[in-house]
C-alpha cells in the first residue's frame, strides 16, 4: 500500500475543488484528505486532519488567504502551504511567502504544473516562476527597482480591503468577510486613500473597481 502524502484543499469555488481532488487522486503518491471553501472552516479541519500540504487560494467565502497562510504557520507549521490562485503573482507572491508559504502557482498552469508544485514543497524546497524569482532578487539588490505600482505599498490587510472594494462590497461586507470591525475598515480606507494619494471616498471606489478589473483579465 502506497505512503500518500495527504493533501487539504482550501478554495471557494465547489468545481475547482472537484477538480483538483481528480487531477491529484490519480496520483499514487497523493490523496485529498479534505477540503474547505473558507478560512475558519479550513483552519478549524487541518487542525483535526494534519494533512501533509494545504493548497490555498488568495480570495474565500469567507477570511482571508493571506491571513490563514498565516495562522497556519504558527498553529500547524506542519502543514506546508501552497498557493493556487488566479491573482497576480507580481502582487501577491512575496506577500504569500513571507506569510508562511512555500510556493505560489497561477491557477492558469496549474493543470500542468501542480503536481510538480506539490511534489516541490513537499521535499522541502520552493516553488515559484522564474518571474518571481527575479522578484525576490530584486528585493535582496543593493538597490532594490522602486514599487512598480503604488498597489505595492499597501499592507496585506489593506491590500485585501482594496481588493473587496473593488467587487463591489461595502464597508460593513468587508467587516463581516474578513472578521474586523466596522471602525477598522473604515481606518484601512483611509490608510489605503493616502497611500494611493486620492482624494475622496468615490475616488477610491472607482480606482479599486479599476484595479479589479485589470487584475480579472490577467
Amino acid at each position: 500500500m502506497p505512503n500518500h502524502k495527504q493533501v487539504f484543499l482550501v478554495d471557494d469555488h465547489p468545481l475547482v475543488r472537484e477538480w483538483l481532488t481528480n487531477l491529484i487522486n490519480k496520483r499514487p503518491d497523493l490523496q485529498v484528505c479534505g477540503e474547505a471553501g473558507s478560512a475558519p472552516e479550513a483552519l478549524q479541519r487541518i487542525g483535526a486532519i494534519q494533512p501533509d500540504i494545504a493548497i490555498v487560494d488568495i480570495t474565500l467565502a469567507s477570511g482571508s488567504g493571506i491571513e490563514l497562510i498565516k495562522d497556519l504557520h504558527v498553529q500547524h507549521p506542519a502543514v506546508v502551504v501552497l498557493v493556487l490562485t488566479m491573482h497576480d503573482e507580481t502582487v501577491y507572491a512575496l506577500r504569500a511567502l513571507r506569510a508562511g508559504a512555500r510556493g505560489y502557482i497561477m491557477k492558469a498552469e496549474a493543470t500542468t504544473k501542480i503536481i510538480q508544485a506539490i511534489r516541490t514543497v513537499l521535499e522541502g524546497r520552493l516553488y515559484v516562476s522564474d518571474r518571481v524569482t527575479a522578484l525576490m532578487a530584486e528585493k535582496f539588490a543593493e538597490h532594490p527597482r522602486k514599487a512598480g505600482s503604488p498597489v505595492e505599498l499597501l499592507s496585506d490587510r489593506e491590500l485585501e480591503v482594496f481588493q473587496l472594494l473593488g467587487r463591489g462590497l461595502g464597508t460593513r461586507q468587508i467587516a463581516e468577510q474578513l472578521h474586523i470591525s466596522f471602525k477598522t475598515v473604515q481606518a484601512f480606507c483611509a490608510r489605503i486613500k493616502d497611500k494611493l494619494q486620492l482624494d475622496n471616498v468615490n475616488e477610491l471606489l472607482r480606482e479599486a473597481v479599476r484595479w479589479q478589473e485589470s487584475q480579472a483579465v490577467k
